[in-house]
């Protein structure tokens, strides 16, 4: 997960509306049973369905009272803290 891509996509969200997100994840999964597809395609169609699930989180927390800039952190430490274990 890249932080500027969430960053980006929380802000998205912000300005339009977060079904647009939700949409372009169940393409995007939807494009992941095209059997033609590479290895490589794959990784970069899950790292996007990764970040904008990451979005979708930072937002919830951002609706839920958290100042955006600790939601962000909050969730990038929660993230580096599931991969080093």
């Amino acid at each position: 997960m890249k932080l500027p891509i969430i960053k980006h996509l929380t802000q998205f969200i912000e300005e339009n509306d977060e079904d647009f997100v939700i949409e372009t994840i169940e393409t995007l999964e939807a494009l992941t049973e095209v059997p033609s597809l590479k290895d490589e395609e794959l990784d970069v169609i899950g790292e996007l369905i990764s970040n904008m699930y990451g979005a979708l989180e930072v937002q919830k927390m951002v609706k839920d009272g958290t100042p955006k800039k600790e939601a962000l952190n909050s969730f990038m430490k929660r993230v580096l803290g599931s991969i080093d274990s």
